[in-house]
């Protein structure tokens, strides 16, 4: 309500957005910090009662609302690790089939599932940008946006090469298969961050969009793929059923893949954007998942593992998020103990 607060639009949103995530940190330390008053005028009462069973249930009452400051308590300590300087922002995520045909493209299918199905517990999110569907199974390529706070600092640490051993649900010999799929995560910039995209750098190609169809889907060469020529980056859009927004969501994603190739660029170590992630093949991976001949996913770079595979393909991947950060804030050393077990 403040006078001139709208007269810059893009300064008040960016105003908005740093209280919101001020707001992200105070809130949940407010409520921890009720729940231990909470906890210490329960135990004061259950002290003075002489009731032993009224006595037991405050007792009990105040155990509870301990353990909620507990949990309330992991979250902030978790969010103090989210300190880069995009961390807070949103996230472009590219999944890509590695060699292998089709085994390759259903692992692509199964990752997508997993970080999925972690977006919807965890209050994320999420939007398919672009899919290509494999020829048998699965997809060769899917890029989607994660929307929430600190996307992206959740998310960065995923960034890599996951490699996947299993009997092969497509080998009538029912041999053991060796899988791989590459993620690649960048941030969404705000638009106050400056990135010269040359109108005579950019190939834009048009295509029918994939889906089930509709009025628009499948008629119209709605999507959008953009080749950034200089760099070879090339970034795809059908979320849209018009060319226009399409054209402009990929520009976004453009921006955002570039100025991080940009960054590694003045840093002269180029090996951040495509080393890190390496060849999608042998020797590459950040973390391997086994189903046969025993269970087991381990993150080669902190050391987390967990024989329940299950879960994390069901989208328990936060003892792997937190031991990345963990690990980053330790100086790059992973750090030992402090990280959650994988639950069922």
């Amino acid at each position: 309500m403040a006078p001139g607060f709208w007269d810059d639009p893009n300064k008040a949103r960016e105003r908005i957005g740093l209280a919101n995530r001020e707001r992200l940190v105070l809130r949940p330390f407010d409520e921890m910090m009720a729940r231990i008053d909470d906890a210490r005028i329960l135990i004061e009462m259950a002290e003075a009662e002489d009731d032993s069973s009224h006595a037991a249930e405050a007792a009990r009452e105040a155990g509870s609302a301990l353990d909620a400051a507990q949990r309330l308590f992991d979250k902030l300590e978790f969010q103090a690790l989210l300190g880069g300087k995009f961390d807070a922002s949103n996230a472009y995520l590219t999944l890509h089939a590695g060699a292998g045909g089709t085994e390759s493209c259903d692992w692509a299918d199964m990752l997508f599932r997993m970080y999925r199905r972690y977006c919807e517990d965890n209050g994320f999110e999420i939007e398919i940008l672009d899919r290509a569907a494999g020829e048998e199974a699965g997809i060769r390529s899917i890029s989607f946006s994660v929307n929430g706070p600190y996307a992206y600092g959740y998310f960065r640490g995923e960034r890599g090469v996951h490699r996947l051993v299993r009997i092969s649900p497509f080998d009538a010999n029912k041999r053991r298969h060796t899988s791989f799929a590459a993620l690649d995560v960048v941030a969404e910039l705000d638009d106050d961050v400056e990135i010269e995209i040359a109108e005579k750098d950019l190939r834009v190609d048009t295509y029918r969009s994939g889906g089930a169809g509709g009025q628009h889907v499948n008629k119209t060469d709605s999507a959008v793929r953009l080749t950034h020529i200089p760099t070879g980056l090339v970034v795809a859009c059908q979320a849209e059923r018009s060319q226009h927004k399409n054209r402009s969501r990929a520009m976004k994603m453009l921006r955002a893949k570039l100025y991080d190739w940009e960054q590694d660029r003045k840093k002269k170590d180029l090996e951040k954007f495509y080393g890190e992630k390496g060849e999608i093949a042998w020797g590459s991976q950040i973390r391997s998942y086994v189903l046969q001949p025993y269970t087991m996913v381990k993150d080669h770079r902190t050391g987390v593992e967990t024989s329940n595979v299950s879960a994390v393909l069901d989208g328990k991947i936060r003892a792997f998020l937190e031991g990345f950060l963990r690990m980053s804030a330790g100086g790059g050393r992973p750090v030992p103990g402090g990280v959650p077990e994988v639950n069922e």
